[in-house]
C-alpha cells in the first residue's frame, strides 16, 4: 500500500508561482510512475505531469515550459513546480502513483493505482 498526502495549494495571482508537494509513504519502492492530475470546474480529470523511476518526465501540452515535476531519490517526496500560472490552471490537484512504469497513456487517471485527497490551487486574474 502507498499513501499520498498533498500540500501547498493556495490562492495565487495570475503570473505567479507555486510549488505543490506530495509526501509518499508506505511501500514506496513498489511505485513506478508518479504523477499530478487536476480536476478543474466543468472539466474531466486530466494528467498534468508524470515522472518515472528513471527520471523521465511527461507533461500536458498546456503546461510545458511552465510546470516542472520532480521527485527525490527515495521517492518519498513528489513536487510540482508551477510558474506563470494562469486562471485556467485553477483546479484541485491530486498526487497519484502507479505500480507500473509510466506508459504512453500516463495522462489517463485509470493508469494510477493510488491517490491523495488533493490540494486546491486558485489562480486569480
Amino acid at each position: 500500500q502507498v499513501q499520498l498526502v498533498e500540500s501547498g495549494g493556495r490562492r495565487v495571482e495570475s503570473g505567479g508561482s507555486l510549488t505543490l508537494s506530495c509526501a509518499v509513504s508506505g511501500d514506496t519502492q513498489s511505485t513506478g510512475c508518479l504523477g499530478w492530475f487536476r480536476d478543474a470546474p466543468r472539466k474531466a480529470r486530466e494528467g498534468v505531469a508524470a515522472i518515472d523511476s528513471d527520471g523521465t518526465s511527461n507533461y500536458l501540452d498546456s503546461v510545458k515550459g511552465r510546470f516542472t515535476i520532480s521527485q527525490d531519490n527515495g521517492k518519498t517526496t513528489l513536487r510540482l513546480h508551477m510558474k506563470d500560472l494562469k486562471p485556467e490552471d485553477t483546479a484541485m490537484y491530486y498526487c497519484a502513483a502507479s505500480i507500473d512504469h509510466c506508459s504512453g497513456s500516463w495522462y489517463r487517471y485509470t493508469e494510477m493505482d493510488y491517490w491523495g485527497k488533493g490540494t486546491l490551487v486558485t489562480v486569480s486574474s
